[in-house]
């Protein structure tokens, strides 16, 4: 067996193990900590999440003016680990963010941004 894995591979299995923490999956808030995230609902979690956001500038930030850059993959994988909590919670996987990206590739950042604008202001017309 290769080990090789894939991004993709590393992301379904932390989401496995995610969605095994679900109270419904028989997840323990007293053992687990995304079970307990889980547990105490969105707020929670959306917390923790702008919280990583905000490290993951602050290390980005410190590697510009000399600190480790590896302190940017820390806080990434902190935030990527708790956005996947909250995907889990909505019934959505990294699978379908994976597919939203691809859809993307190729995509002018700038006419992407603009097309949004005109699908929102044709469903507000609706």
């Amino acid at each position: 067996m290769s080990s090789h894995i894939t991004s993709q591979d590393a992301l379904a299995g932390l989401a496995a193990v995610i969605e095994s923490r679900k109270a419904a999956n028989g997840g323990d808030p007293g053992a687990s900590y995304v079970a307990r995230l889980l547990h105490k609902g969105p707020d929670s979690f959306l917390k923790k999440i702008g919280e990583e956001a905000t490290e993951v500038v602050m290390a980005a930030k410190d590697a510009d003016h000399g600190g480790d850059k590896t302190q940017i993959v820390y806080e990434v994988a902190d935030l990527w680990f708790h956005c996947m909590v909250a995907l889990a919670h909505y019934g959505l996987t990294p699978g379908d963010v994976i597919a939203e990206l691809q859809r993307r590739e190729g995509t002018s950042g700038i006419e992407e941004k603009a097309l949004r604008k005109v699908l929102a202001r044709e469903e507000g017309q609706a």
